[in-house]
């Protein structure tokens, strides 16, 4: 079990580190007093069932987060794997980022209203945290897709973990499917349905499969396709896409459409990538 507590300034980017690691596997609680880390933690290992969880604790708990060494000290008594992330980012930077969300620093009261003594106030109270950390990122020139590779670099043992491509099959008579990213119709292909002693088996079937595929459009079809998908997954990895969803369809969901998605996701999951498969209209 590994524990990792994101701090640091207030606009740093610690959000969009959440939401990174989330996308990674990561159990995240945002804005938890450090008080609370040593139950939450508790409860955590009791569990059993969480192997990595973030924890984000900064200046919004006000005087609450002078006492985070208190909470540190939790897991040393308790000889548990912590590491620190504390993110930062130029003042000037941190100011644009406010005047654009138009969000009010934690310590905007404490401070009389004047955003630039409460960076300053800020970094001071975090100080030590910031000697104590394990990593540092710097977000002053990051785009988010930038932010995204810095955290995918430091804790994502292989890139292609990154993204879970999802393939469905489904039937175009049953509507088409809102959540695909890409649809491939494969309805121009010849249709099993047809063939009597085949209307009634599915395309995780060999028999099903096997006449599908013995037409030559269906192996060139099935070649482009396997080449476009090839080409664009890495592409869509780069960009930082957490989820890409892969769509065929045919009449009815069971024949034409399942065989592709098959095919697919057995080609995909030779290239270590995370792959998911679900027949949608297949037992309609």
């Amino acid at each position: 079990m590994k524990f990792l507590i994101v701090t640091g300034l207030s606009g740093s980017g610690k959000s969009g580190v959440i939401n990174v690691l989330e996308d990674i596997g990561y159990y995240c609680i945002d804005n938890l007093p450090p008080q609370l880390i040593p139950e939450f933690s508790e409860i955590c290992v009791k569990s059993g069932k969480i192997q990595k969880i973030a924890i984000v604790t900064d200046i919004r708990g006000g005087e609450l987060f002078l006492e985070l060494d208190k909470g540190l000290a939790y897991f040393e008594e308790n000889d548990l794997e912590y590491s620190i992330m504390f993110l930062d980012a130029a003042d000037d930077v941190l100011i644009r980022r406010y005047k654009e969300t138009r969000r009010r620093h934690p310590l905007d009261e404490i401070c009389r209203g004047s955003l630039q003594k409460a960076i300053e106030t800020e970094r001071d109270m975090l100080m030590s945290v910031r000697e104590k950390a394990d990593y540092y990122i710097d977000t002053s020139s990051f785009s988010m897709a930038q932010l995204r590779e810095s955290v995918y670099s430091l804790f994502l043992e292989n890139p292609n973990d990154s993204m879970v491509v999802k393939i469905i099959s489904f039937g175009f008579k049953y509507g088409n499917d809102r959540e695909a990213d890409l649809v491939f119709d494969v309805r121009c292909l010849p249709n099993p349905y047809y063939v009597k002693e085949l209307r009634s088996h599915v395309g995780t079937e060999s028999c099903v499969s096997d006449y599908v595929m013995q037409y030559e459009q269906s192996q060139e079809l099935w070649k482009k396709i396997s080449e476009l998908i090839d080409f664009l997954i890495p592409l869509y990895i780069r960009e930082g896409k957490s989820q890409l969803v892969i769509a065929f369809g045919c009449t009815g969901g069971k024949h034409r459409s399942v065989t592709f998605a098959e095919m697919l996701y057995k080609h995909i999951s030779k290239q270590n990538i995370k792959c998911r498969i679900c027949h949608r209209d297949i037992k309609k």
